[in-house]
């Protein structure tokens, strides 16, 4: 079977390192949702300043065009998919999209932003991030995995709760 699968998140609750062993352990495509973003998201944000809803808008179709266009090979996108309204709009895309959501302490999450080199996501955004988050529902097709451990441990948890 194949899978689509959104491993979600704030930033820093690694998506990208485990969406990629993810997807390798699954044998499909890997998108990094932030090579989505126009270049004046990238500059907002950069410059300490959250998206709002009108920023996301096309960056969320880019991403549910690149799951569209994975049909039935499936496939695995890191992408915040902070609010219940982003998931529903990549969903449109692809009815059985199943969302992992890495969860954790606030401090752990901020200790790996503090740690990261090269990301244009400032770690003072991160509060904005954890305001804005809206847990998965219970009539979404989904799990949350903490991010205790290291990323192996947690794609493998991540791949355990796939469904069949």
């Amino acid at each position: 079977m194949s899978h689509m699968v959104v491993v979600m998140g704030v930033s820093g609750s690694g998506k990208s390192t485990v969406g990629g062993l993810l997807a390798e352990r699954l044998g499909v495509p890997y998108a990094e949702a932030d090579d989505f973003h126009p270049p004046a998201n990238i500059a907002k944000m950069s410059a300490g300043h959250p998206l709002d809803d009108a920023d996301r808008a096309p960056w969320l179709d880019a991403i549910a065009a690149w799951i569209t266009d994975r049909g039935r090979e499936g496939g695995v996108v890191s992408c915040s998919a902070l609010k219940r309204s982003y998931r529903d709009r990549l969903r449109a895309a692809a009815p059985d999209l199943f969302f992992v959501h890495l969860d954790g302490p606030p401090e752990l999450i901020a200790s790996r932003l503090a740690a990261r080199m090269e990301h244009f996501m400032p770690a003072g955004l991160l509060r904005s991030q954890l305001e804005a988050l809206e847990p998965l529902e219970p009539d979404e097709a989904g799990a949350v995995i903490t991010i205790d451990g290291g990323p192996a441990q947690i794609a493998e948890r991540a791949f355990a709760a796939l469904p069949d």
